[in-house]
């Protein structure tokens, strides 16, 4: 990038850092953004890890990654400087904003836009920090959030063209994922539909019963003709090693279990390369939304109507209890014990994937 035209350039910083599918679902913003401002640069603060899910967005002149947590290597290198909060305030303030879209929702997050020093903040007007912001934009709990990210673009002005979700894989990513899968299914079975089963969650009180999904995998594998694969990260292994216990029949396909092979990019490219996914609601699920898989989305105490995939093909698995959606906001434990989710039957998820087999 050519120093001389920094100067003359709109230098616009976009803030969403922490989770998976709330960075992916800042996409449409982005694009709708760069419409606006061909030649701004425009960069955004990303959390490490999560972050990595859109590198190739190219929207993005560059990318910030914000983390005072410790917890990732590449911020742990030996004789780097320990980073705070004051870090990325003097880091921000060199850059000389004029403008800065605060997506996430935090006191924090405008706190820190403020005290960088940047003249425009334009966010939600959520947790007190309304005096913090230049523009305060009200914030719907029952409306999608891509749409509410939107309508931050839209409060300062800007026309939105369009609200569909897209992602980047580079050929060097699906390669590597086309050779482990090889190496990983048996020949026979390479050219059989592929279907992800998720079926864990960063929260354990989104995720449905095992032993029902043991069931919908012996139906995909026995009468559906489907191979089926399992991902996450290393961690996750348990929980699948656990629903295949309670498979008692045996099966004419194996399932594959590939947690912890895959980086979050590789992720990206091996979901591009299935042919559905089922699951919790999670960040997969909008991984999948991103690369046009079709998504059965399994939904509990979370809205759907804020939170579903935003794909082409989907469908939302859900109860309608009059306690529904909760948003596991409440300390206190689930007075109906989670019958959200326990009430979800395993034909009712069958019904979804048929929709897309």
């Amino acid at each position: 990038m050519n120093s001389n035209d920094n100067k003359t350039k709109t230098k616009i910083l976009v803030m969403r850092y922490r989770f998976i599918g709330d960075t992916l679902l800042t996409v449409p913003f982005l694009r709708n953004l760069r419409y606006a401002y061909p030649d701004a640069q425009i960069d955004m603060l990303v959390a490490p890890v999560s972050g990595e899910i859109i590198e190739k967005c190219p929207y993005v002149d560059n990318f910030i990654y914000f983390d005072t947590t410790k917890k990732h290597r590449y911020e742990n290198k030996a004789g780097q400087e320990k980073k705070t909060f004051w870090t990325y305030v003097k880091l921000l303030r060199e850059q000389k904003y004029d403008k800065a879209y605060v997506l996430k929702r935090s006191f924090s997050s405008a706190f820190l836009a403020f005290a960088a020093g940047i003249k425009e903040r334009i966010g939600f007007d959520t947790e007190g920090r309304g005096f913090l912001l230049t523009k305060k934009v009200k914030y719907e709990e029952n409306r999608h959030e891509i749409d509410c990210f939107l309508d931050v673009l839209k409060s300062d002005g800007i026309d939105v063209k369009d609200n569909y979700l897209e992602n980047w894989i580079d050929e060097k990513e699906s390669a590597q994922v086309c050779e482990f899968l090889k190496n990983s299914i048996a020949p026979e079975n390479l050219q059989l539909k592929k279907v992800i089963i998720h079926a864990t969650s960063g929260n354990r009180k989104k995720e449905w019963d095992k032993q029902k999904w043991a069931k919908v995998i012996e139906w995909l594998a026995n009468e559906k003709n489907v191979q089926v694969l399992f991902n996450g990260t290393k961690n996750d292994s348990q929980t699948y090693e656990e629903i295949m216990s309670y498979i008692k029949e045996e099966l004419k396909i194996q399932p594959v279990n590939l947690c912890g092979n895959f980086n979050l990019r590789q992720t990206l490219a091996f979901t591009k390369q299935c042919d559905l996914i089922a699951g919790c609601d999670s960040g997969n699920l909008h991984i999948a939304a991103s690369v046009g898989v079709p998504v059965v989305a399994i939904f509990g105490p979370m809205n759907p109507v804020k939170w579903k995939p935003a794909a082409e093909k989907s469908v939302v698995i859900k109860t309608n209890l009059p306690c529904q959606p909760c948003g596991l906001k409440k300390k206190n434990k689930c007075m109906n014990n989670y019958r959200c989710l326990k009430d979800i039957s395993v034909d009712m998820v069958k019904s979804g994937v048929e929709l897309f087999l």
